[in-house]
């Protein structure tokens, strides 16, 4: 039996969170991700939810034969411990660093994510690469954001 890597892609990655009411609302008001599955595990006392960004020509694709999707687990009752928090690996040891999202317009997606009350790390004003933004999710992890050139 053999294997072609050709074939290979990433499909998703997992981030851990606290409330999954407020990181679902993030993913799919200010990003712009949609819900493609949602599984819960009573028992386990855990959901896990598989969001991805709304192309119509994806629209009848299975989740794992697609790319670029982030899968949110949350562990039940995680969003009422006030104090309590995952380590993203931004902290002062480092660790992961961020995904990493394309824009139309990078300055009006920007002032969009401000209207809406978004957490940045980095503004394009910000350092010396001006062509990217820097914004947290409400558990911490950053996204990057730059502007897609196909789309000028």
């Amino acid at each position: 039996m053999t294997t072609d890597i050709s074939t290979y892609r990433l499909n998703h990655t997992m981030y851990r969170i606290k409330d999954s009411k407020a990181s679902l609302k993030f993913y799919t008001e200010v990003i712009g991700m949609q819900l493609l599955e949602e599984h819960h595990f009573a028992e386990a006392g855990f959901s896990v939810y598989f969001l991805g960004f709304n192309d119509p020509a994806l629209k009848d694709i299975p989740r794992m034969a697609r790319q670029g999707i982030i899968e949110l687990m949350h562990t039940h009752g995680t969003e009422d411990k006030e104090l309590f928090a995952y380590n993203t690996g931004n902290g002062e040891t480092g660790g992961y660093g961020h995904v990493a999202i394309t824009v139309d317009r990078l300055q009006a997606a920007c002032d969009r994510f401000e209207s809406l009350g978004v957490q940045f790390v980095k503004r394009p004003e910000d350092g010396p690469i001006k062509s990217i933004a820097f914004i947290a999710d409400p558990d911490g992890y950053h996204i990057e954001v730059s502007e897609n050139p196909m789309l000028k």
